[in-house]
């Protein structure tokens, strides 16, 4: 049956009398002569095997890139230098042992010299002489034959004895006579040689050099263990059953093992099983499943569904010293680059791509959640062309040094600063809809496919937009039930609909449950990651459902492993990372340097140009740290009572505000400068010893205040209805 195609329309006219749309003329096919390809794999060519090229590297692994033999010579380079600390401290013990070695070598030459020295090659013949002189005596010719033999026989002794006399005599005279460093060599020349032949199969001049290993491992040891957990069948009576084909090792690799086996076909297991069962593994090998890193080999790497990489560490990989984040040594960084994250257990540097993406971050506190989510915040820091919109719910000092940058500021989760949260929000959806009106009203030349480019941020100041909000389950706690779906809706418009338009999700959560962080905003991030938790069930609420059972597991993880956790990038991709360390000092550094890059490329905007003790520091003055701090934790209110502003300062530095109380804080703000109007405030209805905003802002120097108020308008929340200035529409 033939269909037959309904003619084009336009506009819901057939033949429109006006058309718009020009069309290109159809190109003229060119005349194409057809060329026979002979196929050489067919079925019936003798040499179709022969033929083919095998679909392998040529060089071994650890010679594929500069990286590779790089890290191989300064493992080369390590190994030599153990060996001569091993064989240097062993040196005494060598030297006994070559003066024993050399007198027996001694000895068994001289046993072996005695038959030349002897001239028992001759003897032989000269007793046989004289057998038959005893048995003849009166035999003329046969005792002067014995005569000569024997004289000549003695003759060889002497010359032969003397020439060793005189050898050994020559040596020893000039030995006596040699300086000491000759001495000493001639002595080695000596000694060497004869310890060697001194040597035997029991006695070994040098000990074993082999280094101690925590781990051992065969391949017989891992299929033991895989048929122990489970995953090869068990044989019958005598015979051990199926066992893997090992494709490498296993062999050393750095500080563990690698093997890369393949799993025996008709036992119905395939890779996912082996990552399953990674506990049971590691049990068996008598490590712990923290040392045992296996991931399944794709196609892409010469793979298939039954083959696994697996690497067991000596020792726990993700302890030690931290490792200090190379943004602290960047002047600037660009976020359209990978940004540096971590390291995982072998070493290897892992960066993670946040463009286009969204990022989620939880585990249990004081593991390093917050230092963790702050590495993605501070590559951003180094980009001038990056806005920052930041909202801690837990108000302390993790995030305050952002005010000399962040576009919008949120800190704590009290109702001024829920209220606070919600504004942005809504400033966030309403950007994000004027960037999507824009984008697309520009030429395809310019926007190919309906997203932000590098060319357009700079071009129309769009820069690229990081929202970043810290503990956001105190924020959903706060709210009430409206308030929280909304704001839930609004997170999830963002997470879903923003990357196209630039902007970049950065949430984080202690308690990633369906009451603190739903399911619906939990589903849509794109990259997660998780620090130690309490089980799996709590691991697959951060990392997605089900990945506990694939070997991303957050809760094998210790205490001892702050800064470390499971970074899944994808379906099936996922790894454990040691993430890189920014102290708080360094990150308030990076956050001072991106304020100067803003500063020059005319991108500071919003509350960091407000900031009162930033502008201070641009002027070279400098105000009292407590009004500072009352500044910053009033930053979303006009009036507080002395109790609640006590909290918020110790919330903020328990170390400083620890202990202290009304009267102290009155005296030091009076010390500053404060000069009180009312000593009560109204706040909800209840009046009570308190503090007015505008108090504090008059002990600030005016022409600072005159300075942080000169704050640049938000960019128009209006939909852009015209097209940018100096582009045409194509195709309009």
């Amino acid at each position: 049956m033939t269909d037959t195609l309904p003619p084009p329309v336009v506009n819901g006219h057939a033949k429109p009398a006006v058309s718009l749309l020009k069309f290109a003329p159809e190109p003229v096919p060119a005349a194409v002569e057809d060329v026979v390809v002979e196929a050489v794999d067919r079925p019936d060519n003798p040499l179709a095997d022969w033929l083919t090229v095998p679909d392998v590297p040529i060089l071994p692994v650890w010679a594929r890139s500069a990286a590779s033999l790089k890290a191989n010579a300064v493992a080369l380079g390590r190994l030599c230098a153990w060996h001569a600390r091993y064989h240097a401290l062993r040196a005494p013990k060598y030297a006994v042992r070559l003066a024993w070695l050399a007198v027996k070598g001694l000895v068994r030459g001289m046993r072996g010299l005695w038959p030349t020295l002897a001239a028992q090659d001759q003897s032989a013949a000269v007793k046989a002489l004289r057998a038959q002189v005893k048995a003849k005596p009166d035999d003329v010719d046969l005792a002067v034959r014995y005569a000569l033999l024997h004289r000549e026989r003695t003759l060889a002794r002497r010359w032969r004895w003397g020439t060793a006399a005189t050898a050994v005599a020559a040596t020893a005279v000039g030995w006596w006579l040699a300086p000491l460093p000759v001495q000493a060599g001639m002595l080695a020349a000596a000694a060497l040689p004869l310890a060697y032949l001194g040597r035997g199969d029991d006695v070994q001049l040098l000990d074993n050099p082999t280094p101690p290993l925590r781990v051992d491992m065969t391949a017989q040891q891992l299929n033991d263990a895989l048929r122990a957990a489970g995953l090869l069948k068990a044989g019958k009576g005598d015979d051990e059953g199926p066992r893997v084909t090992c494709v490498m090792g296993p062999v050393r690799d750095g500080n563990g093992w690698a093997v890369i086996f393949d799993l025996p076909k008709g036992g119905g297991k395939t890779a996912a099983d082996v990552l399953a069962k990674r506990t049971t593994i590691a049990a068996e090998l008598g490590v712990d499943e923290i040392q045992v890193i296996a991931s399944r080999v794709r196609a892409a790497a010469g793979g298939n569904a039954g083959r696994v990489s697996m690497w067991v560490a000596d020792d726990d990989p993700y302890l030690g010293a931290p490792v200090k984040s190379p943004l602290e040594k960047l002047e600037r960084f660009s976020v359209w680059e990978p940004i540096p994250f971590g390291q995982d257990a072998r070493g290897n540097r892992i960066t993670v791509p946040v463009m286009w993406q969204s990022l989620f971050f939880g585990g249990l506190p004081r593991r390093g959640k917050t230092f963790t989510q702050r590495l993605m915040t501070a590559a951003g820091l180094l980009d001038p062309y990056v806005r920052h919109y930041v909202a801690d719910g837990k108000g302390g000092a993790d995030w305050m040094p952002m005010k000399a940058v962040a576009h919008r500021l949120v800190m704590g989760a009290e109702d001024d600063a829920v209220e606070a949260l919600k504004a942005m929000l809504k400033e966030l959806l309403a950007e994000m809809e004027r960037r999507f009106v824009l984008l697309r009203g520009l030429p395809v030349s310019v926007c190919p496919e309906g997203k932000l480019t590098p060319a357009i941020v700079e071009r129309y100041n769009l820069p690229v937009i990081f929202v970043t909000i810290d503990e956001l389950q105190e924020f959903f706690t706060a709210m009430d039930k409206e308030d929280r779906e909304q704001v839930i809706n609004d997170l999830c418009r963002i997470a879903r609909r923003g990357p196209a338009a630039g902007f970049i999700s950065n949430f984080a959560s202690q308690r990633p449950d369906a009451e603190s962080v739903p399911t619906k905003l939990r589903e849509i991030i794109t990259l997660r990651y998780s620090t130690q938790v309490v089980d799996q069930t709590s691991s697959d609420m951060v990392l997605g459902k089900g990945k506990a059972a694939q070997g991303a597991d957050a809760s094998v993880l210790s205490e001892d492993h702050r800064g470390t956790g499971v970074l899944v990038t994808g379906p099936a991709s996922f790894v454990t990372v040691r993430a890189d360390f920014l102290d708080g000092p360094a990150f308030a550094e990076l956050c001072q340097r991106g304020r100067l890059l803003r500063q020059k490329a005319g991108q500071l905007t919003g509350d960091a140009v407000g900031d009162v003790t930033a502008a201070a520091d641009d002027a070279g003055l400098s105000i009292a740290p407590v009004l500072s701090d009352c500044l910053d934790v009033m930053r979303h209110t006009d009036r507080m009572h002395t109790v609640v502003l006590l909290d918020r300062l110790v919330n903020l530095d328990e170390d400083r505000y620890g202990d202290w109380d009304a009267e102290r804080l009155a005296a030091e703000l009076d010390r500053a400068g404060v000069d009180r109007t009312t000593r009560q405030v109204k706040v909800d209805g209840k009046n009570l010893a308190g503090y007015r905003r505008s108090d504090l802002e008059a002990a600030v120097p005016a022409e600072l205040l005159l300075s942080a108020r000169r704050v640049d308008p938000s960019p128009s929340t209006d939909p852009a209805t015209d097209t940018p200035s100096g582009d045409s529409v194509e195709g309009a």
